[in-house]
């Protein structure tokens, strides 16, 4: 099984590698031309292309028009955590809305982070994160996580997680502890697919916090006979 440490350069590699074409696909093309190419192993899928979009490939669709309607979708909200890499003076974490159950077998989770993002690199780095689900009470934490540069983690209290050591911030619903399982592209996003190793949830937790059309919120249940 693949150490923390070989995760990590795994990922790091693939980073500095995207968009550029694997030597398999190379040498498949090649052999493609030559007539020598070999039969696929039965039941394989095909191998998919990891690369960068290109300019001419974006699709004709206005950016804040884009922003707007898929601002119709209300989500929860969590804040991404891992632990101080070798080398570094604190933890990292970001705040995210793009996070979604992925497998119950083997057990997966998937979120999406930007290209730019400044905490995605040392999260790699780390190998390991926790998803933190956040609490309608905890706006403020959000906000203070969706801000880049800044000390997210100054006055915030968290313990290490139990399998991981990547912080667990007080007072949140739920938890899940996780190894990165694998990343893949998005367009100028990352999709990243966390192995969990732990969860669990808050006793007497409180409603989540909700992201719908900009703007955080709380739940309101429908009532039974609606």
């Amino acid at each position: 099984m693949m150490g923390h440490a070989g995760m990590a350069a795994t990922a790091v590699r693939y980073l500095r590698a995207a968009g550029a074409p694997s030597p398999r696909a190379t040498r498949g093309s090649r052999e493609t031309r030559r007539g020598t190419e070999r039969a696929a192993e039965p039941g394989a899928l095909p191998r998919p292309e990891l690369r960068a979009v290109r300019e001419d490939e974006r699709a004709p669709v206005d950016p804040a028009h884009f922003r707007r309607v898929l601002g119709g979708f209300a989500s929860g909200v969590t804040v991404v955590t891992a632990p101080a890499a070798e080398g570094e003076q604190s933890p990292a974490g970001f705040a995210c809305q793009s996070f979604a159950s992925l497998s119950l077998e083997p057990p997966l989770i998937s979120f999406m982070v930007g290209r730019a993002s400044t905490s995605w690199p040392r999260i790699a780095r780390a190998s390991v994160f926790c998803v933190n689900v956040l609490t309608a009470s905890q706006g403020e934490l959000c906000r203070a996580f969706a801000v880049s540069g800044a000390d997210k983690f100054a006055g915030v209290s968290y313990s290490p997680a139990p399998v991981t050591g990547s912080p667990l911030l007080e007072g949140v619903a739920a938890w899940i502890d996780c190894e990165i399982h694998a990343v893949h592209t998005g367009g100028d996003h990352l999709i990243v697919v966390g192995r969990v190793r732990a969860l669990d949830t808050a006793e007497n937790a409180q409603e989540p916090l909700i992201f719908h059309r900009g703007q955080l919120g709380t739940f309101a249940p429908l009532d039974a006979g609606s």
